[in-house]
């Protein structure tokens, strides 16, 4: 039997737990309730840098790359984002699916109502995580002219899954200045792609 009902189309819900069971989705940790109806829903993690400019940023060169700064929680457990902030966060979750899925990330409509805009990478590409799994860093900015408290471990957005052919090129996990094994917020490897 194949390993998911549908041809083509997004994963239903019956198929994320297909996925799940069969090792070609994990998800850790994992929570039935984040499981949509044709997705899976992500929360935040505690892990959060704000981008801080220098100067001019030029794309090839790292040294002109804006520092991460780590933000802290404040004393109600919350994440404080500023109007106009850039803030890199990570999922709680870590991901990892096998090279017969392909994800595409999108962001909440809860926020996008509060002014929040979670900026995605939106592709998930085959084979992201491999292994242990990787967390997915988000871009988080305010639209508002105020401070913005959000709470880690709440939906902040989704995972859609698509069953994908098979790639003639390698795994995305082998392809040089990947994100496929961070555990920890890492900052743009964009100048690599320079050398």
């Amino acid at each position: 039997m194949s390993l998911f009902r549908a041809r083509h189309g997004v994963l239903t819900d019956h198929d994320i737990h297909r996925a799940l069971n069969k090792g070609d989705l994990v998800v850790d940790p994992f929570s039935a309730d984040m499981v949509r109806p044709a997705a899976l829903s992500l929360r935040l993690g505690q892990e959060a840098y704000t981008l801080v400019p220098t100067g001019p940023v030029d794309t090839a060169r790292h040294d002109t790359y804006p520092s991460l700064l780590a933000k802290e929680l404040d004393d109600h457990g919350r994440l404080a984002i500023g109007p106009g902030e850039v803030v890199l966060a990570a999922t709680l979750e870590r991901i990892a699916i096998s090279t017969r899925l392909v994800g595409v990330l999108d962001g909440i409509s809860d926020l996008a109502r509060l002014g929040i805009s979670v900026v995605l990478s939106s592709q998930v590409s085959p084979g992201f995580g491999a292994g242990e799994g990787a967390i997915i860093t988000l871009e988080i900015v305010s639209r508002l002219q105020e401070t913005v408290h959000l709470h880690p471990g709440t939906r902040i957005c989704n995972l859609m899954l698509f069953k994908a052919s098979r790639s003639a090129l390698r795994s995305y996990t082998e392809m040089p200045h990947n994100y496929s094994r961070d555990v920890v917020i890492s900052p743009s490897r964009l100048a690599d792609h320079h050398v």
